[in-house]
């Protein structure tokens, strides 16, 4: 019965432990550049402001990467990881044509 609490207690410490970590590197994580294979496919742009309108006509304005529901930044911070991006970091004023709106 010891043995058995015992794993328990490990498994969930070391669990946190991956979280936490995951977090510190996701703050390490490259910059995403516009000149990214990725990018370029999906119309990212630092500043969503310069969306290409005539080649993405679903941007509208006030949509950026920190109100898109893949955004992973903290709230306030210029900028933050992307899962689409492999975790690179984006620009919160971005934008990208997977954009989707935040739900609530």
């Amino acid at each position: 019965m010891n043995s058995r609490r015992r794993f328990i207690r490990l498994a969930a410490l070391s669990g946190a432990g991956v979280l936490a970590t995951a977090g510190a590197f996701a703050a390490d994580a490259p910059v995403l550049d516009e000149k990214d294979p990725q990018a370029l496919a999906l119309g990212y742009v630092a500043y969503a402001a310069r969306a290409n309108k005539a080649k993405y006509p679903n941007y509208a304005a006030g949509q950026t990467c920190s109100s898109c529901q893949f955004y992973q930044g903290k709230a306030g911070a210029p900028m933050g990881p992307c899962p689409l991006y492999g975790g690179k970091q984006v620009a919160a004023k971005g934008w990208c044509s997977a954009y989707a709106k935040k739900a609530g």
